[in-house]
């Protein structure tokens, strides 16, 4: 079973990887019902969702993760450890994804609001 979030932005969760909160890193608040709601807006968030991905791109090698998951449709410990990626290279990948969508939603809607299962 997956968490899955939605709104002005989609995705799935990555499985015993990444977090529901992991929008919080790029400056969001969450708000906790059932769902965690997270409203980014360009004025207030932009440059803070900018800063997470410069320094997440500045902390993991995302040429070797885009490469490794281009070549595969799933993974276990053992093939991460093959090809040297470790759970937190794993999480931070996540995340990125998830902040690069964020900052594209934000660049053409002017703010992101979505809901994110718990």
């Amino acid at each position: 079973m997956g968490r899955y979030y939605h709104g002005d932005i989609e995705g799935k969760f990555w499985f015993a990887v990444q977090p529901s909160n992991a929008p919080s890193r790029f400056g969001a608040e969450p708000c906790e019902p059932n769902y965690v709601q997270y409203s980014f807006f360009k004025d207030e968030h932009l440059e803070s969702v900018k800063k997470e991905l410069d320094k997440i791109e500045s902390e993991i090698d995302l040429a070797k993760l885009k490469k490794f998951f281009d070549t595969k449709n799933s993974f276990n410990n053992e093939i991460l450890q093959e090809a040297v990626i470790t759970q937190e290279e794993l999480r931070d990948y996540a995340d990125y994804q998830l902040g690069k969508q964020i900052e594209k939603c934000l660049q053409e809607n002017g703010e992101c609001c979505f809901d994110a299962e718990c």
